[in-house]
């Protein structure tokens, strides 16, 4: 007898995937044995490194270390550092150095006592004599200032500056009580003013500038 032919049955034809290389490239990422294969892989989104000059980022530090003398008022020091910085690597920051030394020099200069009037010229004109090392003089102006102006806070803190520097702490912490009570904040800038630096160790000045320090019985 003749053998049946089989049926033929048709093979099941299996179409390719297409690889995303984003998905590959995601994927080889997350797989912690394929870390080198990841590397491997360009990067279009990579951000190009920036080259800092290190002569821009020295004179950036010493202008802020300026502004911050400024800030003290204590314009001598903040003129010395301005001076250097005229010839900065940056036109920018050069500009900036030349109109703070500008107003260095300015409240350094000593105006004509005749030209005093008002409280806040006596104040000014302390604050540049303190500058220039000569307390007797200063002390005077701003006496004068406090009975011109006898609800200004930093003029009390000018002369509790004053009084810290001559070494006269009882003068100084009295002064210093009353400018932070016409203004609180004057707490915090005692706290980092080295014209206090004598009375850190002082407990009465701790308890003045640092209440919450204080334990109460």
């Amino acid at each position: 007898m003749a053998k049946k032919k089989q049926p033929r049955i048709p093979r099941r034809r299996t179409t390719k995937l297409k690889r995303n290389p984003k998905s590959t490239r995601a994927s080889l990422r997350r797989s912690p044995y394929t870390r080198h294969a990841a590397k491997s892989i360009p990067s279009r989104r990579r951000k190009p490194t920036k080259i800092v000059d290190p002569r821009l980022a020295l004179a950036l530090k010493q202008y802020e270390l300026a502004i911050k003398h400024f800030n003290q008022q204590n314009y001598r020091r903040a003129r010395q550092i301005l001076e250097k910085l005229l010839i900065a690597p940056s036109r920018q920051l050069a500009e900036r150095a030349r109109v703070h030394l500008k107003i260095c020099e300015q409240r350094l200069s000593r105006p004509a006592p005749m030209h005093l009037k008002t409280g806040d010229d006596h104040y000014y004109y302390a604050v540049s004599l303190i500058n220039l090392q000569r307390y007797d003089e200063a002390r005077s102006h701003l006496e004068k200032a406090r009975k011109l102006l006898p609800k200004a806070d930093y003029v009390y803190y000018a002369l509790a500056s004053l009084n810290a520097l001559t070494g006269d702490t009882e003068a100084a912490l009295a002064h210093l009580r009353v400018a932070i009570r016409l203004r609180p904040q004057n707490r915090y800038q005692a706290r980092n003013d080295a014209d206090f630096k004598l009375l850190a160790s002082d407990p009465r000045f701790c308890e003045l500038v640092y209440p919450e320090r204080v334990v109460r019985a």
